[in-house]
């Protein structure tokens, strides 16, 4: 990696500077960033704006990295962007020790596609960290931060204050940042990033909360106190505590960024329709199967309260993950909620090979409880064998581990 922001606003400024003709709100933290941006643009476009979102990486198709008004950029559009963009990044490349990457190349191509769109407000979700990100050439006027804990530690830090420090770099001077509930060391962090710059810090617990959270079988039902006004009774279409505390954060956000409080009932529409693939998404079928994108010990030990909640009943998770990331980590937060795990490798270069996967869950989980695949399809289907058909059954099939896994997932006609 090179970090600069050089080549990218090189790029945007051969485009026209695209970026600065909508306004935004820009989203880091370590989980959560996509189900945040899909709920502070389904927000916003209740409240009448034309939008734009950003967010990475994709499940299936790349177009849907750019939404326009909620939906992915079609291809047409995709294809005038990336023309548009391609023909510049060959004089970006010319003069540049480093060649446009394909992370640049999309964000400029998200960049270029909102503004020929004419949107009023664009959602940005970063790509990893937040100071030398590509995205922050924006000089958004609220900055989101989710929960903020350990990954990406080679490229952003061994401890969570050097990667807090890399995600306070979105906080721009004179903005609103509004940040999720975080430990003390990372709260301190932003605290001292807001002071720097004179931004106008709202923390989860002291200015907004989430309140009484009751789950159903479509989602769940939570009450919220906002910057401006509480919210009660919104239903949301997204399971979990963590995605509760999502929304807060998105709501605040909205309210910082419109400047006033939302209508309760807007909020209600808005929230309800707002889904997040990937995310604890439950697919119906004998057995039921849960796709959730969890990476890192942070996301997988969401899952397992989410599957705890969800209980009760046998889990049979397919599991593939990058070597670079902490699998143990993983594997000790799902082990008390999996009852057998099928280790398998996705189709990424950067997935562990199953067999060191399956060594390493043996570890964790013992041999009885321990299968391998030789992909996530096969490993999909050996899942399948192990869970109860029957009339009743409550068994579920987890695949979990890395966006990519999911993918691989939903490359099975049957699952998505």
């Amino acid at each position: 990696m090179d970090p600069t922001l050089d080549r990218v606003a090189l790029l945007l400024g051969l485009l026209g500077r695209p970026e600065t003709e909508f306004r935004s709100i820009h989203l880091t933290g370590t989980n959560g960033k996509t189900s945040t941006a899909r709920m502070v643009e389904a927000l916003l476009a209740a409240s009448r704006s034309r939008t734009g979102r950003f967010t990475s990486p994709h499940l299936e198709s790349i177009r849907e990295r750019i939404s326009l008004e909620q939906r992915p950029i079609d291809v047409p559009r995709f294809l005038r962007s990336y023309q548009a963009v391609a023909e510049q990044a060959a004089l970006v490349d010319a003069v540049s020790t480093h060649p446009v990457s394909f992370f640049e190349m999309t964000v400029a191509m998200a960049y270029h596609a909102f503004a020929d769109h004419r949107v009023d407000a664009a959602v940005v979700e970063v790509g990893m960290g937040g100071r030398w990100d590509a995205t922050n050439v924006i000089h958004a006027e609220v900055a989101a931060i989710l929960p903020v804990a350990l990954d990406h530690t080679d490229y952003l830090g061994p401890t969570v204050e050097a990667i807090a420090a890399e995600k306070a770099g979105i906080i721009k001077r004179g903005a609103v940042a509004v940040s999720a509930r975080q430990p003390d060391e990372v709260a301190a962090v932003l605290r001292a990033r807001a002071d720097a710059v004179g931004a106008d810090l709202r923390v989860e617990g002291r200015d907004f909360a989430v309140g009484r959270r009751s789950p159903t079988a479509r989602g769940q039902l939570v009450s919220f106190r906002g910057l401006h006004r509480t919210y009660d009774d919104v239903p949301l279409a997204v399971h979990g505590e963590h995605q509760a505390q999502n929304a807060a954060v998105a709501i605040a956000s909205v309210e910082a960024f419109l400047g006033g409080p939302l209508d309760v009932d807007l909020v209600r529409r808005a929230l309800r329709q707002v889904t997040s693939p990937g995310r604890f998404e439950i697919r119906a079928g004998s057995p039921r199967v849960v796709l959730d994108v969890a990476h890192n010990p942070h996301g997988a030990r969401a899952l397992a309260r989410n599957l705890a909640e969800h209980g009760p009943g046998r889990t049979i998770a397919v599991l593939a993950v990058m070597g670079d990331k902490d699998v143990a980590g993983v594997l000790r937060e799902l082990e008390t909620v999996v009852d057998t795990v099928v280790c398998a490798r996705n189709s990424s270069p950067r997935s562990l090979p199953a067999e060191e996967l399956a060594a390493r869950a043996t570890d964790v989980f013992g041999a009885s409880r321990v299968r391998r695949a030789t992909d996530v399809p096969s490993g999909l289907a050996a899942a399948r064998a192990l869970a109860d058909t029957g009339p009743g059954s409550t068994d579920v099939v987890l695949v979990t581990g890395s966006v990519v896994t999911v993918g691989d997932a939903c490359s099975v006609p049957t699952d998505c």
